[in-house]
């Protein structure tokens, strides 16, 4: 994988996170820079803990899938990006009023990244660089989740369903990719 497929990879992951973090920084009304940082780093070291999990489940069952270890790739990041259009698609524009506490949110991170725990899967199916990938996705998901909190009182029912649509696009995209590269499918 190359850098801009990291980092786009990086920032999909993170479209989740974002939408979850602008209903977290709605129900805040005026969250403080250090409070979105705080939520940010929960949604970024969660994020980055998942695709490693992923992964290493990824390598154990490898030798079972060798051969069409580019189609479950395929077909893991597809199935994820088409759930990611579909949630991004019916949303609501309510956003729920919830009690915040540290429970919660790191709940909140856990279930936003299951999707990149399966793409740490699917990635140990194409000898990418886990650690590399692992670290941009956590990072990306601390910024975008940081940024998220900060926008989420002004602008919290207007965006939160469009990344998780661009984000699941671009998972498609990814998935593509990698079916073109390890097969003669679309040559």
């Amino acid at each position: 994988m190359t850098f801009a497929t990291i980092l786009i990879l990086a920032f999909s992951m993170s479209a989740d996170a974002f939408a979850a973090s602008i209903s977290k920084g709605a129900e805040l009304q005026k969250p403080s820079f250090r409070h979105a940082i705080s939520i940010g780093l929960i949604f970024g070291t969660i994020e980055t803990i998942t695709p490693l999990l992923g992964w290493l489940a990824g390598v154990a069952s490898q030798r079972f899938v060798q051969a069409w270890d580019h189609w479950a790739a395929f077909s893991i990041l597809l199935v994820i990006g088409l759930h990611m259009v579909y949630s991004g698609l019916c949303k609501e524009d309510k956003i729920a009023q919830e009690k915040q506490t540290l429970w919660l949110l790191i709940l909140t991170a856990i279930a936003t990244s299951i999707d990149a725990m399966a793409v740490g899967a699917s990635l140990a199916f194409i000898d990418a660089n886990i650690i590399a990938t692992s670290l941009a996705i956590g990072l990306a998901t601390t910024v975008m989740a940081s940024i998220g909190t900060l926008l989420g009182h002004q602008f919290g029912k207007y965006v939160s369903h469009w990344s998780e649509l661009i984000g699941g696009i671009v998972l498609i995209g990814i998935g593509l990719g990698v079916l073109a590269e390890h097969t003669a499918f679309f040559n």
